[in-house]
Protein backbone atom coordinates (compact mmCIF):
# COMPACT_ATOMS: atom_id res chain seq x y z
CA UNK A 1 0.00 0.00 0.00
CA UNK A 2 1.28 3.48 -0.84
CA UNK A 3 1.43 5.73 2.24
CA UNK A 4 1.21 9.44 1.58
CA UNK A 5 2.47 12.36 3.58
CA UNK A 6 -0.40 13.65 5.77
CA UNK A 7 -0.66 16.98 3.98
CA UNK A 8 -0.79 15.40 0.55
CA UNK A 9 -3.29 12.85 1.85
CA UNK A 10 -5.44 15.78 2.95
CA UNK A 11 -5.14 17.30 -0.51
CA UNK A 12 -6.50 14.08 -1.96
CA UNK A 13 -9.16 13.11 0.58
CA UNK A 14 -10.77 16.50 1.01
CA UNK A 15 -11.95 16.52 -2.60
CA UNK A 16 -15.35 15.68 -4.00
CA UNK A 17 -15.79 12.65 -6.25
CA UNK A 18 -17.09 14.10 -9.50
CA UNK A 19 -15.23 12.65 -12.53
CA UNK A 20 -14.60 14.68 -15.69
CA UNK A 21 -15.04 13.62 -19.26
CA UNK A 22 -11.29 14.05 -19.71
CA UNK A 23 -10.32 11.52 -17.02
CA UNK A 24 -8.66 8.52 -18.58
CA UNK A 25 -10.01 5.74 -16.32
CA UNK A 26 -11.11 5.02 -12.71
CA UNK A 27 -8.50 5.53 -9.99
CA UNK A 28 -5.99 2.85 -9.16
CA UNK A 29 -7.32 1.13 -6.02
CA UNK A 30 -3.96 1.12 -4.24
CA UNK A 31 -2.72 4.43 -5.69
CA UNK A 32 -3.49 7.99 -4.70
CA UNK A 33 -7.26 8.54 -4.84
CA UNK A 34 -8.56 11.07 -7.31
CA UNK A 35 -9.35 14.64 -6.43
CA UNK A 36 -11.97 16.56 -8.29
CA UNK A 37 -11.24 17.31 -11.94
CA UNK A 38 -13.50 19.62 -13.87
CA UNK A 39 -13.21 20.87 -17.46
CA UNK A 40 -14.27 24.23 -18.77
CA UNK A 41 -13.13 26.69 -21.47
CA UNK A 42 -9.75 28.20 -20.63
CA UNK A 43 -10.00 31.42 -18.64
CA UNK A 44 -8.06 34.59 -19.15
CA UNK A 45 -4.77 34.92 -17.35
CA UNK A 46 -4.98 36.09 -13.77
CA UNK A 47 -4.10 35.17 -10.19
CA UNK A 48 -0.97 32.99 -9.98
CA UNK A 49 -0.60 32.17 -13.05
CA UNK A 50 2.36 30.72 -14.90
CA UNK A 51 1.64 31.86 -18.47
CA UNK A 52 5.00 30.95 -20.06
CA UNK A 53 5.12 34.39 -21.66
CA UNK A 54 8.58 35.03 -20.19
CA UNK A 55 10.08 31.84 -21.62
CA UNK A 56 12.27 31.57 -24.72
CA UNK A 57 13.44 27.93 -24.68
CA UNK A 58 13.31 26.75 -28.30
CA UNK A 59 14.52 23.13 -28.13
CA UNK A 60 13.41 19.91 -26.46
CA UNK A 61 16.79 19.41 -24.76
CA UNK A 62 16.55 19.28 -20.97
CA UNK A 63 17.27 22.69 -19.44
CA UNK A 64 16.15 25.10 -16.75
CA UNK A 65 14.14 28.16 -17.78
CA UNK A 66 13.41 31.27 -15.71
CA UNK A 67 9.70 32.01 -16.05
CA UNK A 68 7.38 34.49 -14.40
CA UNK A 69 6.82 32.37 -11.29
CA UNK A 70 10.37 31.09 -10.85
CA UNK A 71 12.73 28.55 -12.35
CA UNK A 72 11.28 25.47 -14.05
CA UNK A 73 13.05 22.39 -15.41
CA UNK A 74 11.82 21.50 -18.92
CA UNK A 75 12.46 17.92 -20.09
CA UNK A 76 11.45 16.94 -23.65
CA UNK A 77 9.64 20.26 -23.64
CA UNK A 78 10.04 23.76 -25.05
CA UNK A 79 8.28 27.13 -25.07
CA UNK A 80 6.22 27.25 -28.25
CA UNK A 81 5.21 30.44 -30.01
CA UNK A 82 4.06 29.13 -33.40
CA UNK A 83 0.59 29.30 -34.89
CA UNK A 84 0.26 25.59 -34.13
CA UNK A 85 0.78 26.13 -30.40
CA UNK A 86 -2.63 26.59 -28.77
CA UNK A 87 -2.26 29.23 -26.09
CA UNK A 88 -3.51 32.31 -24.29
CA UNK A 89 -1.18 35.12 -25.33
CA UNK A 90 1.96 34.53 -27.37
CA UNK A 91 3.47 31.42 -25.77
CA UNK A 92 2.70 28.05 -24.19
CA UNK A 93 4.72 25.04 -23.12
CA UNK A 94 4.91 22.19 -25.66
CA UNK A 95 5.67 18.62 -24.56
CA UNK A 96 6.44 15.54 -26.62
CA UNK A 97 6.85 11.89 -25.50
CA UNK A 98 8.53 11.79 -22.09
CA UNK A 99 7.88 15.51 -21.57
CA UNK A 100 7.90 17.12 -18.13
CA UNK A 101 7.48 20.56 -16.60
CA UNK A 102 8.96 20.67 -13.10
CA UNK A 103 8.95 23.52 -10.59
CA UNK A 104 12.44 24.09 -9.16
CA UNK A 105 10.90 26.02 -6.27
CA UNK A 106 8.16 25.44 -3.71
CA UNK A 107 4.84 27.24 -3.69
CA UNK A 108 3.95 28.35 -0.16
CA UNK A 109 1.55 26.40 2.05
CA UNK A 110 -2.16 26.90 1.62
CA UNK A 111 -2.79 25.80 -1.96
CA UNK A 112 -6.45 24.75 -2.22
CA UNK A 113 -7.01 24.73 -5.97
CA UNK A 114 -4.86 24.10 -9.03
CA UNK A 115 -5.96 24.99 -12.56
CA UNK A 116 -4.05 23.90 -15.66
CA UNK A 117 -5.03 24.59 -19.28
CA UNK A 118 -4.15 22.09 -21.99
CA UNK A 119 -4.77 21.32 -25.66
CA UNK A 120 -3.31 19.13 -28.38
CA UNK A 121 -0.54 20.83 -30.36
CA UNK A 122 -1.56 21.68 -33.92
CA UNK A 123 -3.60 18.83 -35.38
CA UNK A 124 -1.84 16.16 -33.30
CA UNK A 125 -3.74 13.32 -31.69
CA UNK A 126 -4.80 13.09 -28.07
CA UNK A 127 -2.31 13.08 -25.20
CA UNK A 128 -2.53 11.88 -21.61
CA UNK A 129 -0.89 13.91 -18.88
CA UNK A 130 -0.61 13.67 -15.11
CA UNK A 131 -0.09 16.15 -12.27
CA UNK A 132 2.40 15.07 -9.59
CA UNK A 133 3.21 16.81 -6.32
CA UNK A 134 6.11 16.87 -3.86
CA UNK A 135 6.16 18.18 -0.31
CA UNK A 136 9.80 17.41 0.43
CA UNK A 137 11.53 19.76 -1.97
CA UNK A 138 11.35 17.46 -4.99
CA UNK A 139 12.91 14.40 -3.37
CA UNK A 140 9.79 12.29 -3.92
CA UNK A 141 6.56 12.76 -5.84
CA UNK A 142 3.06 11.31 -5.74
CA UNK A 143 0.42 11.65 -8.40
CA UNK A 144 -2.42 14.08 -7.67
CA UNK A 145 -5.79 12.98 -9.04
CA UNK A 146 -6.36 11.15 -12.29
CA UNK A 147 -4.53 11.07 -15.62
CA UNK A 148 -6.10 13.66 -17.91
CA UNK A 149 -6.89 12.94 -21.56
CA UNK A 150 -6.49 16.04 -23.73
CA UNK A 151 -7.53 16.20 -27.37
CA UNK A 152 -8.36 18.87 -29.94
CA UNK A 153 -7.09 22.42 -30.41
CA UNK A 154 -9.32 24.10 -27.82
CA UNK A 155 -7.66 24.95 -24.52
CA UNK A 156 -9.56 23.38 -21.62
CA UNK A 157 -8.84 24.03 -17.96
CA UNK A 158 -8.58 21.08 -15.60
CA UNK A 159 -9.25 22.02 -11.97
CA UNK A 160 -7.88 20.06 -9.01
CA UNK A 161 -9.70 20.83 -5.73
CA UNK A 162 -8.31 19.93 -2.31
CA UNK A 163 -6.01 21.35 0.31
CA UNK A 164 -2.32 21.34 1.19
CA UNK A 165 -1.05 22.61 4.52
CA UNK A 166 2.60 22.34 3.44
CA UNK A 167 4.73 23.80 0.70
CA UNK A 168 4.00 22.20 -2.65
CA UNK A 169 6.16 21.57 -5.72
CA UNK A 170 4.45 20.44 -8.92
CA UNK A 171 5.45 18.43 -11.95
CA UNK A 172 3.35 17.92 -15.11
CA UNK A 173 4.15 14.71 -17.00
CA UNK A 174 3.11 13.65 -20.48
CA UNK A 175 2.23 10.09 -19.57
CA UNK A 176 1.41 8.36 -22.85
CA UNK A 177 3.79 6.86 -25.38
CA UNK A 178 2.10 8.35 -28.43
CA UNK A 179 3.62 10.78 -30.90
CA UNK A 180 1.05 13.52 -30.27
CA UNK A 181 2.43 16.70 -28.76
CA UNK A 182 0.77 18.59 -25.92
CA UNK A 183 0.36 22.27 -25.10
CA UNK A 184 0.20 23.37 -21.44
CA UNK A 185 -0.67 26.95 -20.52
CA UNK A 186 -1.80 29.13 -17.61
CA UNK A 187 -1.00 27.19 -14.43
CA UNK A 188 -2.93 28.82 -11.59
CA UNK A 189 -2.61 28.13 -7.84
CA UNK A 190 -5.27 29.52 -5.48
CA UNK A 191 -6.03 29.61 -1.78
CA UNK A 192 -9.42 28.57 -0.37
CA UNK A 193 -10.77 32.10 -0.86
CA UNK A 194 -9.74 32.16 -4.52
CA UNK A 195 -6.80 34.49 -3.89
CA UNK A 196 -3.73 33.82 -6.03
CA UNK A 197 -0.76 32.01 -4.53
CA UNK A 198 2.57 33.71 -5.11
CA UNK A 199 5.31 31.88 -6.96
CA UNK A 200 9.00 32.21 -7.61
CA UNK A 201 10.97 34.55 -5.39
CA UNK A 202 7.94 35.50 -3.33
CA UNK A 203 7.59 31.91 -2.17
CA UNK A 204 11.15 31.75 -0.78
CA UNK A 205 12.01 28.63 -2.71
CA UNK A 206 13.92 25.86 -1.05
CA UNK A 207 17.27 24.93 -2.56
CA UNK A 208 17.24 22.08 -5.06
CA UNK A 209 17.55 18.68 -3.34
CA UNK A 210 20.63 16.55 -3.64
CA UNK A 211 20.28 13.94 -6.37
CA UNK A 212 18.74 10.66 -5.19
CA UNK A 213 21.33 8.67 -7.11
CA UNK A 214 24.86 9.30 -8.36
CA UNK A 215 25.11 10.71 -11.83
CA UNK A 216 25.76 7.87 -14.28
CA UNK A 217 29.07 7.79 -16.07
CA UNK A 218 27.42 7.01 -19.40
CA UNK A 219 23.98 7.75 -20.86
CA UNK A 220 21.12 5.59 -19.59
CA UNK A 221 19.10 3.45 -21.95
CA UNK A 222 17.10 5.30 -24.56
CA UNK A 223 13.94 4.01 -26.29
CA UNK A 224 15.91 3.14 -29.43
CA UNK A 225 18.28 0.99 -27.35
CA UNK A 226 15.36 -0.94 -25.93
CA UNK A 227 14.24 -2.02 -29.41
CA UNK A 228 17.71 -2.41 -30.89
CA UNK A 229 17.18 -6.12 -31.61
CA UNK A 230 13.94 -5.38 -33.43
CA UNK A 231 10.19 -5.38 -32.80
CA UNK A 232 9.49 -9.11 -32.26
CA UNK A 233 5.82 -9.03 -33.31
CA UNK A 234 5.72 -5.94 -35.51
CA UNK A 235 3.57 -4.26 -32.84
CA UNK A 236 2.07 -0.82 -33.61
CA UNK A 237 0.42 1.86 -31.49
CA UNK A 238 -2.87 1.42 -33.34
CA UNK A 239 -6.33 0.70 -31.96
CA UNK A 240 -6.70 -1.68 -34.89
CA UNK A 241 -4.15 -4.03 -33.29
CA UNK A 242 -5.30 -4.34 -29.65
CA UNK A 243 -3.61 -7.72 -29.26
CA UNK A 244 -0.32 -6.44 -30.67
CA UNK A 245 -0.20 -2.91 -29.26
CA UNK A 246 3.13 -1.10 -28.98
CA UNK A 247 4.03 0.85 -25.84
CA UNK A 248 7.41 2.61 -25.88
CA UNK A 249 8.84 4.42 -22.88
CA UNK A 250 12.41 5.34 -21.94
CA UNK A 251 12.76 2.35 -19.62
CA UNK A 252 11.51 -0.47 -21.93
CA UNK A 253 9.23 -1.30 -24.87
CA UNK A 254 6.15 -3.55 -24.74
CA UNK A 255 4.19 -5.60 -27.24
CA UNK A 256 0.87 -5.70 -25.34
CA UNK A 257 -1.95 -8.23 -25.78
CA UNK A 258 -5.21 -6.60 -24.67
CA UNK A 259 -7.27 -9.81 -24.71
CA UNK A 260 -4.77 -11.59 -22.45
CA UNK A 261 -4.29 -8.48 -20.25
CA UNK A 262 -0.51 -9.01 -20.27
CA UNK A 263 2.49 -8.22 -22.46
CA UNK A 264 3.42 -10.69 -25.16
CA UNK A 265 6.99 -9.42 -24.87
CA UNK A 266 9.00 -6.69 -23.16
CA UNK A 267 12.34 -5.51 -24.55
CA UNK A 268 15.03 -3.45 -22.84
CA UNK A 269 18.75 -2.69 -22.75
CA UNK A 270 20.73 -2.96 -19.52
CA UNK A 271 24.02 -1.20 -18.87
CA UNK A 272 25.88 0.06 -15.81
CA UNK A 273 24.26 3.49 -16.31
CA UNK A 274 20.83 2.00 -15.60
CA UNK A 275 21.77 0.84 -12.11
CA UNK A 276 22.01 3.34 -9.27
CA UNK A 277 20.72 3.78 -5.74
CA UNK A 278 17.04 4.56 -6.30
CA UNK A 279 14.94 2.46 -3.88
CA UNK A 280 12.24 0.04 -4.98
CA UNK A 281 9.00 2.02 -5.36
CA UNK A 282 6.38 -0.79 -5.17
CA UNK A 283 3.79 1.55 -6.73
CA UNK A 284 1.92 -1.06 -8.79
CA UNK A 285 -0.68 0.78 -10.88
CA UNK A 286 -2.61 0.80 -14.17
CA UNK A 287 -0.75 2.05 -17.21
CA UNK A 288 -2.17 5.47 -18.21
CA UNK A 289 -0.78 5.03 -21.73
CA UNK A 290 -3.25 2.25 -22.50
CA UNK A 291 -6.17 3.37 -24.67
CA UNK A 292 -9.46 3.64 -22.81
CA UNK A 293 -10.89 0.84 -24.94
CA UNK A 294 -8.49 -1.65 -23.32
CA UNK A 295 -9.05 -3.24 -19.94
CA UNK A 296 -6.38 -1.93 -17.58
CA UNK A 297 -5.19 -4.30 -14.85
CA UNK A 298 -4.84 -2.71 -11.42
CA UNK A 299 -2.64 -3.52 -8.45
CA UNK A 300 -5.52 -5.60 -7.05
CA UNK A 301 -6.16 -7.66 -10.17
CA UNK A 302 -3.82 -10.36 -8.86
CA UNK A 303 -5.09 -10.31 -5.24
CA UNK A 304 -5.97 -13.74 -3.92
CA UNK A 305 -4.99 -15.42 -7.19
CA UNK A 306 -2.00 -17.36 -5.87
CA UNK A 307 0.25 -15.74 -8.49
CA UNK A 308 2.88 -13.02 -8.12
CA UNK A 309 2.71 -9.78 -10.03
CA UNK A 310 5.75 -10.88 -12.01
CA UNK A 311 7.87 -8.15 -13.58
CA UNK A 312 9.13 -8.56 -17.12
CA UNK A 313 11.62 -5.68 -16.93
CA UNK A 314 12.80 -6.09 -13.31
CA UNK A 315 12.68 -3.33 -10.74
CA UNK A 316 16.39 -3.80 -9.99
CA UNK A 317 17.30 -3.26 -13.67
CA UNK A 318 16.02 0.31 -13.39
CA UNK A 319 17.47 2.02 -10.31
CA UNK A 320 19.12 5.06 -11.89
CA UNK A 321 16.25 7.34 -10.82
CA UNK A 322 13.02 7.04 -8.86
CA UNK A 323 11.02 7.53 -12.04
CA UNK A 324 12.91 4.77 -13.86
CA UNK A 325 12.16 2.36 -11.04
CA UNK A 326 8.54 3.47 -10.77
CA UNK A 327 8.00 2.76 -14.47
CA UNK A 328 8.67 -0.95 -13.88
CA UNK A 329 5.58 -1.15 -11.63
CA UNK A 330 3.11 -0.33 -14.38
CA UNK A 331 0.78 -3.31 -14.75
CA UNK A 332 1.53 -3.60 -18.48
CA UNK A 333 4.94 -4.88 -17.35
CA UNK A 334 3.40 -7.72 -15.29
CA UNK A 335 2.33 -11.33 -15.80
CA UNK A 336 0.70 -13.80 -13.36
CA UNK A 337 3.83 -15.71 -12.36
CA UNK A 338 4.15 -18.68 -10.01
CA UNK A 339 5.95 -17.60 -6.85
CA UNK A 340 8.82 -20.09 -7.20
CA UNK A 341 9.23 -19.22 -10.86
CA UNK A 342 9.33 -15.50 -10.10
CA UNK A 343 11.25 -15.36 -6.84
CA UNK A 344 13.73 -18.20 -7.35
CA UNK A 345 14.28 -19.15 -11.00
CA UNK A 346 13.86 -15.71 -12.53
CA UNK A 347 15.25 -13.92 -9.50
CA UNK A 348 18.46 -15.95 -9.84
CA UNK A 349 18.69 -15.25 -13.57
CA UNK A 350 18.15 -11.53 -13.04
CA UNK A 351 20.86 -11.35 -10.37
CA UNK A 352 23.26 -13.25 -12.61
CA UNK A 353 22.54 -10.84 -15.48
CA UNK A 354 23.20 -7.76 -13.37
CA UNK A 355 26.41 -9.34 -12.10
CA UNK A 356 27.61 -9.61 -15.71
CA UNK A 357 26.92 -5.90 -16.20
CA UNK A 358 28.89 -5.07 -13.07
CA UNK A 359 31.78 -6.97 -14.68
CA UNK A 360 31.79 -4.72 -17.75
CA UNK A 361 29.10 -6.24 -19.96
CA UNK A 362 25.96 -4.73 -21.46
CA UNK A 363 22.87 -6.82 -22.19
CA UNK A 364 19.96 -6.68 -24.62
CA UNK A 365 17.00 -8.53 -23.13
CA UNK A 366 13.61 -9.66 -24.45
CA UNK A 367 11.22 -11.43 -22.08
CA UNK A 368 7.76 -12.81 -22.63
CA UNK A 369 5.28 -15.57 -21.96
CA UNK A 370 3.00 -17.83 -23.96
CA UNK A 371 0.39 -20.55 -23.65
CA UNK A 372 -2.42 -20.70 -21.11
CA UNK A 373 -2.54 -22.26 -17.67
CA UNK A 374 -0.05 -22.20 -14.81
CA UNK A 375 0.16 -23.52 -11.27
CA UNK A 376 0.49 -21.04 -8.42
CA UNK A 377 0.06 -21.20 -4.66
CA UNK A 378 -3.65 -21.99 -5.06
CA UNK A 379 -3.29 -24.57 -7.80
CA UNK A 380 -3.76 -24.60 -11.55
CA UNK A 381 -5.54 -21.66 -13.20
CA UNK A 382 -5.98 -20.48 -16.76
CA UNK A 383 -7.13 -16.94 -15.92
CA UNK A 384 -7.44 -14.55 -13.00
CA UNK A 385 -9.31 -11.29 -12.38
CA UNK A 386 -12.67 -12.76 -13.44
CA UNK A 387 -11.21 -14.06 -16.68
CA UNK A 388 -9.70 -10.78 -17.79
CA UNK A 389 -6.04 -11.78 -17.35
CA UNK A 390 -4.59 -14.94 -18.87
CA UNK A 391 -2.19 -17.04 -16.81
CA UNK A 392 0.67 -18.11 -19.12
CA UNK A 393 1.92 -21.69 -19.28
CA UNK A 394 5.52 -20.76 -20.10
CA UNK A 395 7.85 -17.85 -19.32
CA UNK A 396 10.87 -17.14 -21.54
CA UNK A 397 13.77 -14.76 -21.98
CA UNK A 398 16.48 -14.00 -24.55
CA UNK A 399 19.72 -12.32 -23.45
CA UNK A 400 22.45 -10.98 -25.72
CA UNK A 401 25.57 -10.12 -23.72
CA UNK A 402 28.64 -8.30 -25.02
CA UNK A 403 31.37 -6.08 -23.60
CA UNK A 404 30.19 -2.50 -23.08
CA UNK A 405 30.99 -0.50 -26.20
CA UNK A 406 29.60 0.94 -29.43
CA UNK A 407 28.30 -0.44 -32.73
CA UNK A 408 26.50 -3.20 -30.87
CA UNK A 409 24.58 -4.74 -33.77
CA UNK A 410 27.75 -4.98 -35.84
CA UNK A 411 29.58 -6.62 -32.93
CA UNK A 412 26.73 -9.08 -32.39
CA UNK A 413 26.72 -9.97 -36.08
CA UNK A 414 30.50 -10.47 -35.94
CA UNK A 415 30.12 -13.11 -33.25
CA UNK A 416 31.35 -11.04 -30.31
CA UNK A 417 28.24 -11.62 -28.17
CA UNK A 418 26.98 -14.46 -26.02
CA UNK A 419 23.36 -15.40 -26.66
CA UNK A 420 21.14 -17.24 -24.15
CA UNK A 421 17.51 -18.30 -24.54
CA UNK A 422 15.54 -19.60 -21.52
CA UNK A 423 12.07 -21.24 -21.51
CA UNK A 424 10.56 -22.30 -18.15
CA UNK A 425 7.24 -23.76 -16.99
CA UNK A 426 5.09 -21.34 -15.00
CA UNK A 427 4.61 -23.54 -11.96
CA UNK A 428 5.78 -24.17 -8.42
CA UNK A 429 7.89 -27.22 -9.33
CA UNK A 430 10.29 -25.28 -11.54
CA UNK A 431 13.95 -25.66 -10.62
CA UNK A 432 15.74 -22.63 -9.18
CA UNK A 433 18.60 -23.45 -11.57
CA UNK A 434 17.61 -21.44 -14.64
CA UNK A 435 20.49 -22.87 -16.67
CA UNK A 436 18.58 -26.17 -16.93
CA UNK A 437 16.04 -24.45 -19.19
CA UNK A 438 18.36 -23.18 -21.92
CA UNK A 439 16.99 -23.63 -25.44
CA UNK A 440 17.63 -22.14 -28.89
CA UNK A 441 16.03 -18.95 -30.13
CA UNK A 442 14.67 -21.04 -32.99
CA UNK A 443 12.75 -23.13 -30.45
CA UNK A 444 11.31 -20.02 -28.81
CA UNK A 445 10.26 -18.59 -32.16
CA UNK A 446 8.52 -21.85 -33.07
CA UNK A 447 6.61 -21.79 -29.76
CA UNK A 448 5.66 -18.10 -29.79
CA UNK A 449 5.46 -17.13 -33.46
CA UNK A 450 7.76 -14.16 -32.81
CA UNK A 451 10.78 -12.92 -34.78
CA UNK A 452 13.14 -12.27 -31.90
CA UNK A 453 16.29 -10.88 -33.55
CA UNK A 454 14.73 -9.22 -36.56
CA UNK A 455 17.15 -6.27 -36.60
CA UNK A 456 20.05 -8.57 -37.46
CA UNK A 457 20.81 -9.73 -41.02
CA UNK A 458 18.97 -12.90 -42.01
CA UNK A 459 22.16 -14.93 -42.32
CA UNK A 460 23.26 -13.86 -38.83
CA UNK A 461 19.87 -14.76 -37.39
CA UNK A 462 20.05 -18.20 -38.97
CA UNK A 463 23.45 -18.84 -37.43
CA UNK A 464 22.81 -17.45 -33.95
CA UNK A 465 19.25 -18.64 -33.44
CA UNK A 466 20.11 -22.32 -33.91
CA UNK A 467 22.59 -22.32 -31.03
CA UNK A 468 21.90 -23.49 -27.47
CA UNK A 469 24.18 -21.78 -24.96
CA UNK A 470 26.45 -24.08 -22.94
CA UNK A 471 28.64 -21.44 -21.31
CA UNK A 472 29.34 -21.05 -17.58
CA UNK A 473 26.54 -19.77 -15.34
CA UNK A 474 28.42 -19.44 -12.05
Amino acid sequence: MIRLAPALLSLLLNACSQQPAETLRPPAPAGPPAIAVQSSPAQAAGRFPETFEAGTKGSYATASETLGTGTWQLTEALIGASDQDHKQGARAARLRIGGRLTMAFDAPAGVQRIRISSAAYGQDGASTWELWGSQDGGRSYRRIGQPVRTQGPRLLTTTFEGGSARRLRLEIRKADAGSGRLNIDDIVLETGTGAPVAGGPASQPSPPPAPATPAPQSPASQPDDNLALGNPSGATASLNTPNNYLLVRPQYAVGYHARRGTPTWVSWHLSAADMGQAPRQDDFRPDPALPRQFYAATSRSYSGSGFDRGHNCPSADRTRTLDDNSATFLMTNMIPQAANNNQRTWGNLEEWTRAQVQRGQEVYIIMGSYGQGGTGLQGFKTTIDEGRITVPARVWKVLVLLPAGANDLQRIAAGQARLLAIDTPNDQQVSPDWSRYRVSVDALEAATGLDLLSALPAAVQERLEAQVDAGPTR
